[in-house]
């Protein structure tokens, strides 16, 4: 199903293709700040949008669930494994040894695979979540740079190079600013999740 990021990218690939032209064709002028953003997303705008674009929370989201319901049933078996009960001896002993071994590594300490499990469907829930914000926040700003002076200009005018590359590099910047900070957080959901798993 298409949201608002996906018809926005439809309306918007023509600017996006021209700036994208613009800016590995002519460049962008000397200092301008859309060249620290390059710097930070390593694409071009149209390729950065395309990239957010391409993220779809729906696919996780919808596996939460189950990773969910698969913690529940760890921790039911591991509480139903039954006792000893009137065992008495080494026998005895050495299976609730190993009731207590299973039991813990289904759903004991922090690396049993129940609580991985969970720890596993709450980095989905995260995730989905940045997807989300990310597609929201880029369709905001495509919304924008649609309507923008700069925008219609570039696309309805024909410009000398100079200018072309002015209004260019005007139009990418705050696209490319917010795909990188986005990118950002999600470097830091990843590194938190992995600082969790260590």
């Amino acid at each position: 199903m298409m949201d608002r990021l996906d018809h926005l990218l439809d309306a918007a690939s023509p600017l996006l293709d021209r700036v994208d032209r613009v800016l590995s064709t002519v460049g962008a002028p000397e200092g301008h700040p859309v060249w620290t953003e390059l710097r930070r997303v390593r694409l071009l705008p149209g390729d950065a949008a395309r990239a957010v674009g391409a993220l779809y929370p729906e696919a996780i989201r919808d596996a939460v669930p189950e990773l969910r319901a698969n913690a529940r049933a760890y921790a039911s078996v591991a509480d139903a494994l039954p006792l000893a009960g009137a065992w008495e001896g080494e026998a005895a002993d050495a299976y609730e040894r190993a009731r207590r071994r299973t039991a813990e590594h289904l759903n004991g300490g922090p690396d049993s695979l129940g609580r991985r499990m969970e720890a596993t469907a709450d980095f989905a829930d995260a995730l989905t979540s940045w997807m989300a914000r990310s597609r929201g926040d880029l369709a905001a700003m495509l919304a924008a740079a649609l309507v923008s002076a700069e925008a219609v200009t570039l696309t309805t005018e024909t410009l000398p190079p100079d200018e072309e590359a002015r209004l260019a590099a005007a139009v990418a910047t705050p696209l490319l600013r917010t795909v990188a900070d986005s990118y950002d957080r999600g470097e830091t959901l990843l590194n938190h999740s992995v600082s969790l798993q260590n």
